[in-house]
Order: structure tokens, then sequence, then C-alpha cells
């Protein structure tokens, strides 16, 4: 039986200003798909600030959204190829 190593890497960028932060993670599948997903994070007026805390809390948003369009997109692969519609796909 052989074993085939397969990678993806996931691209995570920040934009921000004194309150905001927005992060766009993507990632290229090997069939030259991209699938980009978005995340936000609020700072509160009063709280201190920590521009990572931001970035961590966009970014794992950005991530989660991620995760879900790719279980979409594989589901949806799954449906075409069997005819069907087939047992939802859980986190």
């Amino acid at each position: 039986m052989m074993h085939t190593a397969v990678g993806w890497h996931v691209e995570l960028e920040f934009m921000e200003d004194d309150q905001h932060t927005r992060a766009v993670a993507m990632v290229r599948l090997p069939d030259g798909t991209e699938v980009r997903a978005q995340g936000h994070a609020s700072r509160h007026r009063v709280d201190p600030q920590q521009p990572r805390v931001g970035e961590e809390v966009a970014g794992a948003r950005a991530l989660n959204e991620l995760a879900m369009r790719l279980l979409t997109k594989a589901h949806d692969e799954i449906d075409a190829a069997s005819g069907r519609t087939s047992h939802p796909i859980h986190v």
C-alpha cells in the first residue's frame, strides 16, 4: 500500500485599526480551487489595546468559517458523485 503525503498552506492576512481587526483566510487546494473566508473582531472602547488578541479572535473566526466552507464543498462533491443527498458532515 502506497501512502501519498499531501499538504495545504493556509494564508491569513489582517487589516487593523484602533478598534477593529479583520482577518482573511485562504487555502489553495490541489485541484486549483481557492477557498476564502473572513473573520472580524472589535475592541470595546474601555478595553486596553491588544492587537494580538484581536488577531487571534478574528483569525480564529476566519479559520472557523474556512472550515465550514471546506465541509460544505466536500459535502457538495459527495452529493454530486453519488447522485443523492448524503448525511450531514459534522464538525
